[in-house]
């Protein structure tokens, strides 16, 4: 799919910040999908191993639409890059870096953004195709690990920081080189209510300072 990565660079810069809204039902979907674009967030990943997750993915891709980056996280084989390919899914996350997989997401022309924790990851997910990078999990990995990787790495290929991060967490991880994050469980939880998705994801946004 042609212009995957476009709108991933044209969302990012718009709004560094990845919704990861794991365990979400595709009955409240597109309420929590409309929530998190009210507060400008524009890049939404729904984990596979939410329920009926390719279910989801469709309905946020269809009523969203070009204004979003709709993927799916937890990613773990190349089937799972089809599927999500085939629901209208654009980006492709994963917990760890898997060659293949990665190089599935890019021959199919979606964004590819694995998870790494140390450089030896990170360089063969760049290897294989990765156009992102996904640091996990932040909560082992503090700022100052964050700008010995910013380092070595290339500084045009997007450092997203996931794992625990809050809004008054991020400036830290900024400052040593981050580029964006992944929110978890600080802004989406099953079971919440759409205002409070969006309180949530208005907190993220003004911390950053996006518009």
């Amino acid at each position: 799919m042609t212009g995957s990565l476009d709108a991933f660079t044209t969302h990012f810069a718009a709004c560094p910040l990845i919704a990861i809204i794991r365990g979400v039902t595709p009955d409240a979907v597109e309420a929590v999908g409309d929530a998190l674009v009210e507060a400008g967030i524009r890049i939404i990943e729904v984990p596979l191993n939410s329920p009926d997750p390719l279910v989801s993915i469709e309905r946020l891709a269809r009523r969203l639409g070009d204004a979003t980056l709709i993927g799916a996280g937890t990613v773990l084989t190349v089937e799972q890059v089809t599927q999500v390919a085939n629901a209208g899914g654009r980006i492709i996350v994963s917990p760890c870096v898997n060659p293949q997989v990665v190089a599935a997401t890019a021959a199919a022309g979606l964004v590819s953004a694995p998870g790494y924790f140390t450089p030896s990851e990170a360089f063969a997910a760049l290897d294989a195709g990765a156009h992102a990078l996904k640091l996990f999990p932040a909560e082992a990995a503090s700022p100052a690990v964050v700008k010995a990787h910013r380092a070595v790495l290339p500084l045009d290929v997007p450092l997203v920081v996931v794992g625990g991060i809050t809004p008054d967490a991020m400036a830290p991880y900024f400052a040593a080189g981050a580029d964006g994050f992944g929110l978890g469980g600080a802004l989406y939880r099953p079971g919440q209510t759409s205002a409070e998705v969006a309180a949530q994801a208005r907190a993220f946004v003004a911390a950053i300072g996006a518009p």
